[in-house]
């Protein structure tokens, strides 16, 4: 009989993926499928959540295939998908619409919540910056602005639980970060804060029910088995938002760890043993994948996401020439180009400035181009300024008083020794990657093995699934220039805003 294996599915932005994990945390088989999401209207993202669903099985079908005879030791199945995603669904739970955690619509709302209950007091109570990315911002948005749809609301979702849903999952379940990104979400009582529900006149009955990460609730049905190829009933467990999961993942379990996490968005996580605000009010207090512990988080709206546009837009040539192995080529390029990008510096805000600035009019932008710069001092630069944003977010996140040693650093940016080597000397600090560059996926399959009953907690968990493939320590010289060109970037956006450009 072969080795027990645990299937985690993780659900991004601009693809899913599906892997299969022995318990050991090695990769059985893998399948990936790429999709869009859709622009309506200036500052709004949406996606459509049964291409989303046909995308999952799609992925699990594949894994399957791959596995042949054992697909058939698959012994729990749990999901990481894209947080702060809005989806309206009806009464049957059908999904009517999904708002992206990318979409800036509501900008008039969070102004709204504003004036009815201060920003520093909605901070204090959901340990979240008052922004456009949460979904309260978008419900307002839409019972004002989509009546129509608004009227076929009965269930306001995230995107985890659709997918669980569509496994098989005959209720709603969310997970206890996840709850965090409602925007209506008390973090130090773990549940909805009544101050807010009446504020906005919403009943807590539109919400699913919340669970620990790792609670088994529910089996594959027969529909999803056929679908994907996965044996009927198999358990289907609470899994966590994708950067929660990919925390988890790169094994931040223990008060102080810290992980960074660059995909199509970035995330900066310290964990907290303890209840905290961030005096400033600028980053994300979440809770932990394990109950009664906290995150300090800090977000980056668009990351791999920019570098995924240089590919397309300004790299087009070298896309064209090469392909898939195109960032094999650009890390060339980039390798060739010494820190500092010959005086380029990049601002990354291509979907406004999330932590630590809160800017949703922020806007990308490459400063100091001379007739002399190539793509590569561009490939560089583009690099560096995505690299200088999680810097900024670091920065602010020192300030929970927690002394960094090191930094896990996890997502598909960590195919690149080259973008490795960029982080160990922007934060002047060591970065270890892991033998698993999926977090996120590995994260799911975490808390599949804890729902099903492969391990008894989800540190243990981590202590047979997550392994360290390698330590990049920073070079002090370098340091001392990324430091120069962080001061840069800091006066750069405070002179674009001040004058208001953006």
């Amino acid at each position: 009989m072969g080795q027990e294996l645990l299937l985690g599915i993780d659900v991004g932005t601009t693809g899913t993926k599906a892997i299969a994990f022995d318990t050991d945390g090695k990769v059985a088989a893998t399948a990936y499928e790429e999709y869009v999401c859709t622009y309506p209207a200036p500052n709004w993202v949406e996606q459509d959540c049964k291409m989303l669903i046909r995308a999952v099985f799609s992925c699990c079908r594949a894994v399957t295939e791959r596995l042949g005879a054992e697909s058939g030791h698959i012994a729990g199945i749990s999901v990481s998908a894209q947080r702060s995603c809005t989806v309206l669904a009806d009464s049957a739970g059908q999904p009517i619409k999904m708002i992206s955690w990318l979409d800036n619509r509501a900008t008039e709302q969070v102004e709204e919540i504003a004036a009815a209950l201060g920003r520093e007091r909605y901070y204090a109570i959901t340990g979240m910056p008052l922004a456009p990315t949460w979904v309260l911002p978008k419900l307002l948005h839409t019972r004002e602005k989509a009546p129509d749809i608004w009227s076929k609301t009965a269930r306001v979702l995230q995107l985890q639980e659709v997918i669980l849903h569509a496994l098989g999952v005959e209720d709603f379940y969310a997970d206890e970060p996840d709850a965090t990104f409602w925007g209506t979400w008390d973090s130090r009582s773990f549940c909805h804060s009544r101050e807010i529900l009446d504020a906005f006149r919403l009943s807590p009955h539109l919400f699913p029910q919340v669970l620990p990460a790792g609670t088994p609730v529910g089996s594959l049905s027969s529909e999803a088995a056929a679908q994907t190829g996965l044996r009927e009933g198999t358990p289907l467990c609470v899994g966590i938002g994708d950067q929660n999961s990919a925390a988890l993942g790169a094994g931040v379990v223990a008060p102080g760890d810290v992980s960074v996490s660059i995909g199509t968005g970035g995330l900066a996580t310290v964990l907290l043993d303890r209840f905290y605000r961030d005096p400033k009010g600028q980053a994300m207090i979440t809770h932990h994948a394990s109950h009664g512990l906290w995150t300090f988080e800090g977000l980056q709206n668009a990351a791999a996401g920019v570098f995924r546009w240089f590919r397309n837009e300004i790299a087009a040539l070298e896309w064209q020439q090469y392909g898939e192995a195109v960032y094999d080529r650009l890390n060339e390029m980039i390798a060739q180009t010494p820190a500092g990008a010959n005086g380029l510096l990049m601002l990354p805000f291509f979907a406004g400035s999330a932590a630590p600035r809160w800017n949703a009019e922020a806007r990308g932008c490459i400063l100091g181009l001379t007739l002399r710069h190539t793509r590569s001092d561009m490939a560089r630069a583009c690099v560096e300024g995505i690299n200088l944003e999680q810097k900024d977010i670091l920065q602010s996140l020192s300030g929970c008083g927690v002394a960094f040693q090191k930094v896990r650093i996890v997502g598909g940016a960590t195919k690149s020794a080259v973008w490795n080597q960029i982080q160990a000397d922007m934060y002047g600090i060591p970065c270890e990657t892991l033998a698993v560059k999926d977090a996120a996926a590995l994260g799911a399959a975490i808390c599949a093995g804890v729902g099903c009953g492969l391990f008894p907690d989800l540190e243990q968990a981590v202590k047979h699934m997550v392994q360290v493939e390698r330590r990049y320590t920073p070079d002090p010289a370098v340091h001392e220039i990324y430091e120069d060109l962080y001061r840069r970037y800091t006066q750069a956006y405070e002179a674009l805003d001040a004058g208001g450009v953006f």
